[in-house]
C-alpha cells in the first residue's frame, strides 16, 4: 500500500481548496467567451485566429487529462494538482502580457495543462470521504461548479473586457490560480494509488497523438462548407493508426498506462460512450443554438448578447449549481446509473419542449427550457457522469477512467458543434429564412440524447459509492477526513 501523510484534514477546508482549484480551471474554460471580440480588436487579428486560441486550450485540456491523473496515482495527486495550478497561473500571466495572438495561442496551450483538475479533485475527495451520501453531496458541488459558476464567470468576463481590456481577465485568472495552488499545497493531504508503478510514457505518446488528431479533425469539420475535408479524412486515418500503435504498446508493456482489458470492460466503454453522446446532444444546443435563437432579430427574440446570457446561460448554470449537490446525495441512495437515466430522460424532454419555443414569442418558455436543461444536464447528467468515472475506475489504477472520461467530455463538446451545426445548416432554407435550421439542430440533439439514454442502460452499477454496497479500498491509505459533527449532521441528515 502507498505511504501517505498521517495528518487529518477538516472536510470544509478540503472542499474549499478543491473548489477553488476547480474554479481556477472553470474560469479558463468560460470566462473568456464574452471577450473574444475584444481580443480580436486589441490584438488586431481575425475572429478565426482568436477562435483557434480557444480550440488550443480545450484540445490541450483533453490531452493532458489522458495521462496526468495516472501520473498523480504514481507520484502523488497533490504534487500533480499543485503543479498543474502553478503552470496554469504562469500561462495566465503570459496571456495577460501577450502582445500578439500567436503568443496568446501558446499561453492558452500552457493553461490547458489544468485539464484534469476536476477529475483529480474528485479522486482526492473520494480518498478522504468514504460515506456514500456525503461523498455524493460533495462530489455534486464540485461537478456543478465545473458546469459553470452560476453564469457569473461569463458575465464577469464581459464586464472586465468591456471596461479594462482582455488582459484584466487573465490577471483575474492568475490571481485565482495563485490562491488555488496555495490552498492545495497547504491544505490537501497527499495520496497515491495503493500499488506503485512506473509511468508508461511509451503508451502516452501514441494515445495523445490519436486523441489529438481526432479532436483536430472534429474542429476542422465544424467549419462545414469551409472545412478542409481531405485534411479531416487524413487526421482521422492518422488517429486510427496511432490508436492501433497504442493498443499494441499497451499489450506488450508490463505496467501499461491503460490495460487493454480495462478498455474492453463494459464499465469503461459504456460510460465513455454515454459521456460522448450526452455531450454531443446537449453542448452545442445549449451553448450555441439556444443563445443564437435568443439573439436572432428576425425569427428569434432579438436580444442583445448580455440579455441573452441572462435568459439562457445564467439560469442554466445557476440551476445546475443548485441541483448538483442534491443529485449527488440522491445518487448515494438511489444509485448513480438510475439518477443518470432520470437526468438524461429529463434532457430529452427539455429538447422536446424547446421545439414549440422556436418560432414563438415566449421568453418565459425560453427561460423555462434553459432552467430545465440546467437541472437535468448540468445538475444531474454532468454530475453523475463525472462521479461514475471515479467510482467505476479500478482500485489499482484510480486515475484511469476519470482521465479518459474527462477526454470524452471534451471530445463530445467538439463533436457537438460539428454535428449539431451540420444539421442546422442542412435544415436551413437556401435563402436563410425560416426556422428550419433551429429545428434541425435541436432535433439532431434530441436524437443523439435518446441514444445516450439507451447507452446509459449498459453502464454497470458501481461496486462502491452507493448505500448498501461494500466500500471500495481507498485509493490512498492516510486517515480519512475529520468531517466535524456539525457539517456531518447538515450533509447527512438524520438518516
Amino acid at each position: 500500500m502507498s505511504e501517505t501523510t498521517k495528518r487529518r484534514v477538516n472536510v470544509a477546508a478540503l472542499m474549499t481548496a478543491l473548489l477553488t482549484a476547480c474554479m481556477a480551471f472553470q474560469l479558463n474554460a468560460s470566462m473568456l467567451s464574452p471577450a473574444l471580440f475584444t481580443i480580436e480588436k486589441e490584438l488586431n487579428t481575425t475572429s478565426a485566429a482568436v477562435a483557434l486560441t480557444q480550440t488550443a486550450f480545450f484540445t490541450a485540456a483533453a490531452l493532458f487529462s489522458l495521462f496526468l491523473p495516472r501520473l498523480g496515482d504514481i507520484i502523488g495527486r497533490k504534487k500533480v494538482l499543485g503543479g498543474m495550478l502553478v503552470v496554469l497561473t504562469l500561462g495566465s500571466v503570459l496571456a495577460a502580457l501577450a502582445p500578439s495572438v500567436e503568443l496568446l495561442f501558446l499561453a492558452r496551450l500552457i493553461q490547458g495543462v489544468s485539464g484534469p483538475t476536476v477529475a483529480l479533485s474528485m479522486i482526492m475527495l473520494r480518498v478522504e470521504v468514504r460515506e456514500p451520501k456525503l461523498y455524493g453531496t460533495l462530489m455534486g458541488v464540485i461537478a456543478a461548479v465545473n458546469g459553470g459558476i452560476a453564469g457569473v464567470d461569463a458575465i464577469a468576463g464581459g464586464f472586465l473586457a468591456q471596461n479594462y481590456g482582455f488582459a484584466s481577465i487573465f490577471w483575474t485568472m492568475a490571481a485565482v490560480g495563485v490562491l488555488a495552488a496555495a490552498l492545495v499545497i497547504l491544505v490537501v493531504p497527499e495520496s497515491s494509488a495503493p500499488t506503485k508503478a512506473k509511468m508508461d510514457w511509451a503508451g502516452v505518446v501514441p494515445l495523445v497523438i490519436s486523441v489529438g488528431t481526432l479532436l483536430t479533425a472534429f474542429n476542422e469539420a465544424g467549419k462545414l462548407a469551409s472545412a478542409n475535408w481531405p485534411l479531416v479524412a487524413g487526421l482521422i486515418v492518422l488517429s486510427g493508426v496511432a490508436f492501433t500503435v497504442f493498443w499494441k504498446v499497451e499489450n506488450r508493456t508490463e505496467e501499461p498506462l491503460i490495460a487493454t482489458r480495462l478498455l474492453k470492460q463494459r464499465s469503461t466503454w459504456a460510460l465513455l460512450l454515454t459521456t460522448v453522446l450526452t455531450m454531443t446532444g446537449v453542448f452545442a444546443v445549449m451553448n450555441g443554438i439556444i443563445p443564437a435563437l435568443a439573439q436572432d432579430g428576425v425569427i428569434g427574440f432579438g436580444m442583445g448578447a448580455e440579455d441573452s446570457a441572462w435568459w439562457t446561460i445564467t439560469p442554466y448554470a445557476l440551476a445546475g449549481l443548485v441541483i448538483g449537490p442534491f443529485a449527488g446525495r440522491l445518487a448515494g441512495s438511489w444509485g448513480y446509473a438510475k439518477v443518470l437515466r432520470i437526468g438524461t430522460a429529463g434532457s430529452v424532454l427539455a429538447l422536446v419542449l424547446m421545439l414549440p419555443v422556436v418560432g414563438g414569442d415566449s421568453r418565459l418558455g425560453l427561460l423555462g427550457v434553459s432552467v430545465l436543461i440546467g437541472i437535468t444536464y448540468a445538475g444531474i447528467g454532468n454530475v453523475m457522469l463525472s462521479g461514475m468515472g471515479v467510482l467505476l475506475s479500478p482500485k489499482e489504477n484510480p486515475g484511469f477512467l476519470p482521465g479518459l472520461n474527462a477526454g470524452a467530455f471534451n471530445l463530445g463538446a467538439g463533436l457537438s458543434f460539428a454535428v449539431i451545426y451540420a444539421a442546422k445548416t442542412a435544415a436551413t432554407a437556401p435563402d436563410g429564412s425560416g426556422t428550419g435550421g433551429y429545428y434541425g439542430g435541436i432535433i439532431a440533439g434530441l436524437v443523439i440524447l435518446v441514444l445516450a439514454l439507451a447507452s446509459s442502460f449498459l453502464i454497470p452499477k458501481p461496486a462502491a459509492g452507493e448505500t448498501g454496497t461494500a466500500p471500495a479500498e481507498a485509493a490512498g491509505t492516510h486517515q480519512p477526513a475529520d468531517v466535524g459533527p456539525t457539517l456531518r449532521r447538515q450533509l447527512q441528515g438524520k438518516d
